[in-house]
């Protein structure tokens, strides 16, 4: 018997991770999801086993901790369920500046923004390489492009490093991907305690959209998908603006965030 393709999602409790779950639960696929919230794990792969007769794993991790990081690595590295699909996607932002925030908190966000999916790259590329099929997609974002404190630079590595993969693995059946979106409903920006309410609904996008779109990029092979055309003409427009404005743009855009 043929198994279903198996699929990893961290950060998947809510928002743009709970969105793919729900995506690659009615596309046939077996989940292991990766979150902090063991509660709501339980709940979502309750929900996703009924509704979509698959399988669902849960694997509760703090990925701003080794131990976490760590946790999943191994189950990653397990040979006798190799994934076909890994989505990272936890994620957090620093509603603070550089120098008010703590140095554990700066150093929590590049854990799990940088460290968590470079880690579990590492431990999934050379089996799916082996297997000559396999498709990673990090989610990233438009902020990548701007100057927006720490979690821009980590976005960017993220990118950047989506990109670097992608080349060096075109020809072997792997697809590495960074999707790029810009504003998302989910509760990211809530959670922490950002101010959006300056912001129009025209740039508000939807997170199942967002992944769909996105899937679909990543089967066509490509590098990177930006959703939303809102978001392509501002990458557009990052993209020949002089850096001078781009800084103070995105700094501008980042303080009043935190009013």
């Amino acid at each position: 018997m043929r198994r279903r393709p198996l699929a990893l999602v961290t950060g998947a409790s809510a928002g743009i991770g709970a969105s793919y779950a729900e995506f690659l639960a009615e596309n046939g696929h077996d989940l292991v999801l990766v979150a902090r919230d063991k509660v709501r794990l339980n709940e979502r792969a309750s929900d996703l086993e009924k509704r979509f007769g698959i399988s669902v794993e849960v694997l509760t991790a703090d990925l701003a901790t080794s131990e976490g990081i760590k946790k999943v690595e191994l189950r990653i590295e397990n040979k006798a369920l190799p994934f076909d699909v890994i989505i990272n996607n936890a994620g957090f932002g620093i509603n603070k500046s550089f120098i008010e925030s703590s140095r554990q908190s700066e150093s929590d966000l590049l854990d799990v923004l940088v460290r968590a999916p470079l880690r579990f790259m590492h431990a999934a590329l050379p089996g799916m390489v082996e297997r000559k099929h396999g498709v990673i997609i990090n989610v990233s974002s438009v902020a990548g492009w701007i100057a927006g404190g720490s979690y821009s630079a980590a976005k960017s590595f993220v990118t950047v490093m989506s990109e670097s993969l992608h080349t060096e693995l075109k020809g072997t059946g792997v697809v590495v991907h960074a999707l790029c979106p810009g504003f998302t409903r989910t509760e990211f920006h809530q959670r922490g305690r950002m101010n959006m309410s300056g912001l129009p609904d025209f740039m508000w996008l939807d997170s199942r959209k967002v992944v769909a779109d996105s899937w679909k990029a990543a089967q066509k092979g490509k590098a990177i998908s930006v959703p939303g055309f809102q978001y392509k003409l501002l990458q557009l427009l990052i993209s020949v603006a002089p850096r001078k404005l781009v800084r103070r743009a995105g700094m501008g855009a980042r303080k009043k965030q935190r009013r």
